[in-house]
């Protein structure tokens, strides 16, 4: 058997990473694309007999580059004078002669691989196969149909692609095995005819889409699962990749959280770190959505004063009481560049705020329970001793899960309302707790009452839209109100987002069941997790429980484990404060098959960790 990498090509969407080098010279965490390929196929030697290098664009600096390195499988190489008027059709062209000498594994060079990868092409019986995986939001390129014996049914090029049937489609990874009878009698017949007839400038999977259509194609397809690989086309996948195939275990934990999102470009990864509500949008509202989609994409979206309108009847309150913002972060940060004074926080919490504080005006509440409980009494004996000007009240806590009851927050604002403290009520998970939507402070009863009130709410949390980036701040102080107004753009959500608010109310009804599905499997999902050994599960009434990791495990070797072994990624708080060297994670309540996946991960983690008998 034999190799063959093309890697004629000029690369020419990573910009100045290849201005000097071929695609192949890139470094993905500080080793060349073509230097870790060259090493997988070293290690099936001696199975396999040569690797044969099809070179064009700095092809003297790349064959340079390999005589350096220590491969004892014997390199040779086709040159592709032409690589910059010619597609990689033509460099398999030039190489067809070592295409009808043996059994041949195909590579481009711009791809990054697992070993596993390989594996699963040489262990599968069938003698010549393209390796497809199932088609994902981020892939780019050919993608095939197959029937139910993995027969290639039809290749489809990007301009016949429809997004209406692509969970239909696999998306070539550009790694193939051909036998050599396969070459003989098919590939290269067909790569020669179809060079001759319609010329070099195209890709050699043109070849396969015409062999493809005949009654014996003699080559099949073989599905992916959970193995990795990724092409480079520019310096986002170079970004991407990094991340996925980083060695060290603490690094890609690091460059996996580093991102705060934007997951769904990474296969098969389940997000149990960030909050959403897994059962709204109901698939009505969402089709809604599409339908205006393609016309609000064109369309500028509305000001301030028709955004704070439409937030407004959303949430049942006055225009003038509230401000609408580009996700919750937005006005936390433009509030309290606004705030003067020390502000009292109750830890652990949700750290945008403190954050964006000064650090010695903030004074610290802990608790001194152990499941991080307190109640309205705790935190006014605490801070009547204290001299603040805000008191931060995230209800339910975030990441504790612990909720104050509606009657204790306005026991709250009675009390910080008579010593002139502001307050901020961040109620983003409240439709949560037990007894939504009575829980809120989003009327204007209870907003005109204390003015010294200030009410945040992420949209994105509860109502399964993080994308869309919304929030709301809501106060009867209408001179705050109308600062923050003016603080923001005055185009600072998209259309979309707008669209999504103006519709809403039609499936009003739709949510409160949602939210209050999403509470039934929260307590079965809680149920399960108790029964994990190193687990302590706390009472929470938000979207997600903190856990308390106990030996031999902690939190960050947990995160690491889940996300190495599963593909799962959960949220690490032992860097947070508030936890006096206690080991935290957070994990958020997903729907009941994700959730499932995540006990059985834990389930096993929990198998191979425990002690030994021995």
């Amino acid at each position: 058997m034999q190799a063959i990498i093309l890697a004629a090509g000029m690369g020419k969407r990573l910009g100045n990473l290849t201005r000097n080098n071929t695609k192949c010279m890139i470094q993905i965490n500080g080793v060349t694309l073509i230097e870790r390929m060259l090493r997988q196929l070293d290690n099936l030697s001696p199975s396999l007999e040569k690797i044969v290098v099809v070179t064009g664009y700095e092809g003297e600096k790349l064959k340079s580059f390999i005589s350096l390195l220590d491969i004892s499988t014997p390199v040779e190489y086709v040159d592709n004078p032409l690589y910059a008027t010619t597609n990689n059709i033509y460099s398999l062209y030039l190489a067809k002669e070592h295409l009808l000498r043996d059994d041949t594994l195909l590579f481009e060079s711009d791809l990054i691989f697992e070993d596993s990868v390989i594996d699963v092409l040489l262990h599968h019986p069938y003698p010549s196969l393209a390796l497809v995986a199932k088609f994902e939001s981020w892939m780019d390129g050919t993608v095939v149909t197959l029937d139910e014996d993995d027969n290639i049914k039809r290749f489809i090029p990007g301009s016949k692609f429809s997004y209406k049937k692509k969970t239909e489609y696999f998306k070539t990874v550009n790694i193939y095995k051909f036998s050599r009878n396969f070459s003989h009698s098919h590939y290269v017949p067909f790569l020669s005819a179809y060079s001759t007839a319609l010329g070099n400038n195209e890709y050699y999977e043109q070849v396969l889409r015409v062999i493809a259509l005949l009654d014996k194609p003699e080559i099949k397809a073989l599905r992916l699962g959970s193995e990795a690989w990724y092409e480079i086309d520019d310096i986002q996948d170079l970004d991407i990749a990094a991340s996925m195939f980083t060695p060290d275990q603490e690094e890609h934990l690091h460059l996996m959280e580093s991102r705060y999102g934007g997951y769904w470009r990474y296969p098969g990864i389940r997000d149990f770190c960030y909050l959403v509500n897994p059962y709204f949008p109901n698939k009505r509202l969402m089709s809604e959505l599409k339908a205006n989609f393609e016309h609000l994409v064109r369309e500028y979206p509305s000001g301030m004063r028709v955004n704070s309108l439409l937030a407004a009847k959303y949430f049942g309150i006055s225009q003038e009481y509230v401000c609408v913002g580009n996700g919750a972060a937005e006005l936390i940060k433009a509030l309290m560049s606004r705030l003067e004074g020390k502000i009292g926080v109750i830890y652990p919490t949700f750290e945008e705020y403190p954050n964006r504080a000064d650090p010695d005006m903030v004074v610290p509440f802990h608790t001194a329970s152990r499941d991080f409980s307190y109640t309205a009494d705790d935190l006014m004996e605490f801070f009547s001793g204290t001299d603040i000007n805000t008191l931060l009240l995230v209800n339910p806590g975030n990441p504790s899960g612990v909720f104050l009851p509606k009657e204790d927050v306005l026991r709250l604002c009675l009390w910080t309302k008579a010593r002139g403290i502001r307050l901020i009520a961040d109620e983003s998970f409240i439709d949560f707790s037990r007894g939504m939507p009575d829980n809120t402070l989003l009327r204007d009863t209870i907003l005109e009452e204390h003015p010294h009130l200030m009410v945040v709410k992420s949209i994105s949390k509860s109502y399964g839209v993080p994308g869309l980036r919304l929030g709301v701040l809501a106060s009867a102080d209408r001179e705050l109100i109308a600062w923050m107004k003016k603080d923001v753009s005055i185009w600072n959500i998209n259309s979309i987002a707008e669209f999504y608010m103006q519709i809403f109310g039609k499936y009003e009804q739709s949510y409160v069941r949602a939210c209050l599905r999403f509470m039934e499997e929260r307590d079965r999902f809680m149920q399960e997790l108790s029964h994990i050994p190193f687990l302590k599960v706390l009472p929470s009434q938000a979207n997600y429980f903190m856990c308390e990791v106990k030996p031999p495990l902690k939190a960050r070797s947990l995160t690491s484990l889940l996300l190495k072994n599963h593909s799962i990624l959960i949220k690490d708080c032992s860097r947070k404060k508030g936890f006096e060297g206690r080991e935290f994670i957070r994990i958020a309540v997903r729907d009941t098959s994700d959730n499932n996946a995540l006990i059985r991960a834990m389930q096993e983690t929990a198998a191979s960790n425990a002690p030994s008998n021995n």
